[in-house]
């Protein structure tokens, strides 16, 4: 790498650590390129990104943001996951780590609060944002469904009360 391909990968890290809600700071210990690859395309599915960065460089990068306190988890064979979403990277994350013993999650940090691996795994286990959506839009329906139904049901059972009446009175 020469000093101006540095120069647009700091430019380009420091930027995302200004975008994300969440960064996983994980150490690669062997992965294959078949296994890195199926980590990239969790990731991509989940809406996050997983880039294996310079350490030197991350470093520079963290300088003036949120998350300059992971810097002390840069050190060996280290790669990023990072995403908007505050859980996503994080649960993909914790996920793919599940079914391999060759990616070690060092830590992370969501915003300002660094997190350990204890940190991110429980970041992990917490509904992500499309799912706490959905539950909102779901307590929102419920009263309105209730509601209806608590109104409809006094008329059904006068309705079957009365029809009770007619079949006996024509018996």
């Amino acid at each position: 790498m020469d000093r101006s391909q540095k120069t647009d990968a700091v430019a380009q890290l420091s930027e995302v650590f200004n975008q994300a809600g969440v960064v996983v700071v994980t150490r690669n210990l062997g992965l294959t390129v078949a296994q890195s690859t199926e980590l990239r395309t969790k990731m991509r599915e989940a809406g996050a990104s997983y880039q294996v960065a310079k350490n030197r460089l991350a470093k520079l990068a963290l300088k003036d943001t949120d998350y300059e306190g992971i810097d002390e988890f840069l050190t060996g064979p280290t790669a990023l996951g990072y995403s908007e979403d505050p859980v996503a990277a994080a649960k993909a994350v914790v996920e793919f780590a599940k079914t391999t013993d060759k990616i070690e999650i060092v830590g992370g940090s969501m915003g300002a609060q660094k997190l350990d691996e204890a940190g991110v795994r429980s970041l992990a286990s917490m509904p992500s944002l499309d799912e706490l959506r959905g539950t909102i839009v779901g307590l929102l329906n419920a009263p309105a469904t209730k509601v209806v139904r608590t109104i409809k049901e006094p008329t059904s059972m006068l309705a079957r009360v009365v029809g009770a009446y007619g079949a006996k009175e024509a018996a």
